[in-house]
C-alpha cells in the first residue's frame, strides 16, 4: 500500500476545490441563462396581455328603426335584437373589454 504525504493530500484537495468551483460556476451560468430566457418569455407575455387589454370590440348600438329597416322584420324582432345587443355590450364592458361603435 502506498503512502500519502501531506503535500500529495494538499494537491488532491486543491484539485478537487478547483473542479468543484468550475462545476458550480458552470451550473450558475446555466441557471442565469435559463432565468434570462424566462424573463424574456415573461416580458413577451406581459406585452401580449397589454395589447389584448388595449383592444376594443366594435359593436355598434342600433335603434329599433335601423334594425327593422336593415332586417325587414317586425318591430318585436327589432326590439328583441336591440335588447340582446344592449345586453352584449353590458356584459362585454363588465368583463373589462372596451366597446366602440356607439
Amino acid at each position: 500500500m502506498s503512502e500519502f504525504n501531506i503535500e500529495d493530500l494538499d494537491a488532491v484537495i486543491s484539485e478537487a476545490k478547483s473542479s468543484l468551483v468550475q462545476m458550480l460556476a458552470l451550473q450558475l451560468k446555466k441557471q442565469l441563462k435559463h432565468g434570462a430566457e424566462l424573463a424574456v418569455q415573461l416580458a413577451n407575455a406581459e406585452r401580449k396581455c397589454r395589447e389584448l387589454d388595449a383592444r376594443d370590440v366594435n359593436l355598434p348600438k342600433r335603434s329599433v328603426g335601423e334594425v327593422m329597416h336593415m332586417s325587414g322584420f317586425s318591430r318585436d324582432y327589432a326590439e328583441g335584437w336591440c335588447a340582446g345587443n344592449d345586453n352584449a355590450i353590458h356584459e362585454i364592458r363588465a368583463a373589462g373589454i372596451g366597446v366602440k361603435g356607439e
